[in-house]
């Protein structure tokens, strides 16, 4: 599928990709339900230096809590009752290639800390085996869940967090891609004319008129369905779809949702969620400036090393992660 789309967000989105796939770390794609987190990660991975190799997804919500260190690492024969063959598991098909897991916020507090482990040294052992072997893969991880606000609740770890988010992109929703549905809309027409052979058709008028209006909850995957079913329904060239009943909340602009969604919060509650994130942002740009070294970032900070350090506990973040990055 080709990434169709005009708008501002949109092409501001597209420069981000760019940049991103020019960088062989972890990326973190956040988006809602239907924005293309999948096709966002093939262009990152097509878009890289590991384009000639393989791009494995993986649906993280499909794979059993048990089964998970199989699936990715793989085993050999013997490792237990069923295994009759040795199996290369998912990061040796990928191997100089990227890793897509989707719905990473699915995976189970087990298979978060075997997939934390991985990510800490790039080493994986298959079971049953003996040596352990050293994966050259690019991960790239996506969800429709705002993994920060779970890692609040505690429902993912935050030092896997830090891991995963060395690299992020939040999609756009459709209804904030002013323009695009109509672009959108045109492409599947197209696509529905080649696969199922009716002829070309286009959409009345009227039916284009509310396209940008209209809150698209499934996003461009919603628009994909109406497009496909009404080409198959419709008899004639134009399409004509009835205007949905437009509900007076669903089309405020992101800016009010926003706002609401903070004015839904006490005082007191969104003043301590503004410090948390503000001290996380703080205390990762001087661990990235100094290399992991907390004294000097302490410093960097103006704080005593020990209150620096009671801080990185608070918010489980690993110095060791940042020795590695170069600025």
């Amino acid at each position: 599928m080709t990434m169709i789309g005009q708008s501002s967000i949109f092409i501001e989105m597209l420069r981000q990709i760019s940049k991103m796939a020019r960088c062989d770390v972890p990326v973190l794609i956040e988006g809602e339900t239907g924005t293309g987190k999948e096709l966002v990660a093939r262009a990152i991975h097509y878009g890289s230096a590991r384009h000639e190799s393989p791009f494995i997804p993986v649906n993280c919500g499909a794979i059993p809590d048990m089964l998970i260190e199989n699936e990715l690492f793989g085993h050999k024969r013997g490792a237990y009752t069923d295994a009759r063959s040795d199996d290369p598991g998912l990061i040796t098909h990928a191997r100089h290639g990227s890793l897509f897991l989707d719905e990473v916020d699915a995976l189970s507090p087990k298979a978060q800390v075997v997939l934390l482990r991985f990510l800490q040294d790039q080493l994986y052992r298959p079971l049953g085996g003996t040596h352990s072997f050293s994966a050259d893969v690019r991960v790239i991880v996506a969800s429709n869940a705002n993994l920060d606000k779970l890692a609040k609740q505690g429902l993912f770890r935050l030092d896997l967090l830090f891991r995963l988010k060395i690299m992020y992109l939040k999609l756009p929703p459709l209804r904030e891609r002013q323009g695009d549905a109509k672009l959108l809309a045109d492409y599947f027409l197209q696509a529905c004319a080649q696969r199922f052979g009716y002829g070309e058709k286009k959409l009345h008028p009227e039916t284009l008129a509310w396209l940008d209006e209209y809150y698209w909850p499934g996003n461009i995957r919603e628009l994909e369905n109406l497009i496909c079913r009404e080409y198959l329904l419709e008899d004639g060239a134009i399409i004509r779809v009835k205007s949905p009943d437009f509900d007076a909340i669903e089309r405020r602009t992101g800016t009010e949702r926003r706002q609401s969604a903070l004015i839904s919060k006490v005082f007191n509650e969104a003043k301590s969620h503004a410090i948390a994130e503000f001290e996380q942002c703080y205390l990762s740009e001087a661990l990235a400036q100094t290399q992991g070294n907390v004294t000097k970032a302490a410093k960097l900070a103006g704080k005593e090393r020990r209150a620096f350090g009671k801080l990185l506990k608070k918010y489980g973040m690993d110095k060791q992660f940042y020795c590695s990055l170069t600025l």
